[in-house]
């Protein structure tokens, strides 16, 4: 690997394997990001080719989480975010959509991929005054460590809204993924929410255009129904319009065509 090879706008994790894809450098490549490898690229485009939707996804998944965090910092006066598998941060990260609406909001961005973590310099220094921007470098399946975590940065005394984006279908088995789910949701208080979204079945050929990216040997993806997604907010008090194709929750653009990504918003009772 030369020193040329990698991007230049970032100082890189030593050990970076650039020869395998990486689900967070591709879905960068996908949003037209800079942070991405020419693995990453050459299995982003094999896999558009078998499904082109997956660049649409990756851009309304963006667009869901603006629209959704904006929705709970401005409206529903939540001043806590905790954003877990967060991934590489692109453009409006949750940090600065919240902070745009309350600049004195506080966030918690959770992973820990080298990859990931190695932009965390950067995000920590583009926070305002008033508010607060920190990683914590855990797994999304120690959930119990996460919130230990987050309480040193987070007030839990407060409503927080937990994320979960487009990244528990990492997690093979469906019951482990609500339990991850259930588990950090028992440990805020009452007013909290859940944003959630995962790619789904629910088009022929994603579930090939996956299997082949699997097969790279990348960290594989499970296709989930929209049915499996909506027992995520078990025991939660779902936003209209409830569990959607990601595209239709609150659209600023009325027109826009549903993808297959679902997803919703939930408050805690």
């Amino acid at each position: 690997m030369t020193k040329e090879a990698l991007p230049p706008q970032r100082s890189w994790p030593d050990g970076l394997d650039t020869g395998v894809p990486h689900s967070a450098r591709i879905w960068n490549y996908w949003m037209g990001g800079k942070d991405n490898f020419a693995a990453d690229r050459d299995a982003g485009d094999a896999y558009l080719r078998q499904f082109p939707g997956i660049v649409p996804l990756a851009k309304q998944s963006r667009r869901f989480l603006i629209r959704a965090v904006h929705h709970l910092a401005a409206e529903a006066g939540i001043r806590n975010f905790l954003d877990i598998g967060t991934g590489l941060p692109t453009l409006d990260n949750t940090h600065q959509v919240a902070q745009r609406a309350a600049p004195d909001s506080r966030i918690v961005y959770v992973d820990n991929d080298p990859l990931v973590l190695a932009h965390a310099r950067a995000l920590l220094s583009n926070t305002t005054p008033e508010g607060v921007t920190d990683y914590v470098d855990a797994d999304f399946h120690d959930p119990d460590r996460i919130v230990a975590d987050a309480k040193n940065i987070l007030n839990f005394n407060q409503p927080i809204a937990v994320m979960f984006m487009g990244v528990l279908g990492h997690v093979a088995d469906h019951d482990e993924a609500e339990s991850i789910v259930a588990r950090v949701m028992a440990a805020v208080p009452s007013g909290s929410y859940l944003i959630l979204w995962d790619s789904t079945n629910t088009t022929e050929g994603f579930d090939e255009a996956q299997q082949g990216y699997d097969d790279t040997g990348a960290v594989p993806y499970v296709l989930r129904s929209p049915k499996q997604i909506e027992r995520c907010f078990a025991g939660l008090d779902l936003l209209e319009p409830g569990v959607v194709s990601i595209s239709q929750w609150r659209p600023e653009d009325v027109d826009a065509e549903p993808v297959d990504g679902y997803g919703g918003v939930a408050r805690k009772p």
